[in-house]
């Protein structure tokens, strides 16, 4: 296969994870209730709806509370996801030593985002999300180890 499209097929996964975290950060960070975009699978894991719980006196302020956690889980997302842009911009994913810490990076990250899914929100619609994250992942660690015998 051509060198650069493997070279292609190496980065523009990453490239695409990186610019699907900081759009999804930016929508936890700039929607009014954050904690509302994943409704269904929050009430199954609360087993409770989010009236009953915002009804009790004693949970007035825990809207407030679960906006400021969701925006710094929303910066931190969208600042993961600038991150990764720029790693992937910079080192363009050129040497295997680039290619080869992201890889096991996310792989790290990607069984442990699946753990907490499997454990906690399997209703989740981010559980497709993930899968599509690790098919893109796939995709680059095997245009990452057919590019390696392109390389002299």
């Amino acid at each position: 296969m051509n060198p650069k499209l493997l070279h292609n097929l190496t980065t523009i996964p990453f490239l695409i994870m990186g610019l699907c975290a900081f759009l999804l950060g930016l929508v936890w960070l700039l929607s009014s209730e954050p904690w509302m975009l994943d409704k269904a699978a929050n009430t199954i894991l609360l087993d409770e709806s989010y009236e009953t719980i915002f009804s009790e006196q004693v949970n007035r302020n825990l809207p407030k509370y679960l906006t400021l956690l969701y925006r710094f889980f929303g910066l931190w997302v969208s600042s993961l996801g600038l991150l990764l842009l720029s790693y992937t911009i910079v080192t363009r994913m050129g040497s295997g030593m680039a290619r080869g810490f992201l890889h096991s990076t996310f792989f790290i990250t990607l069984v442990g985002i699946s753990i907490i899914e499997y454990l906690f929100i399997p209703s989740s619609p981010f559980v497709y999300l993930t899968v599509v994250l690790w098919l893109l992942w796939a995709i680059s660690v095997w245009a990452g180890i057919q590019l390696k015998k392109h390389v002299f």
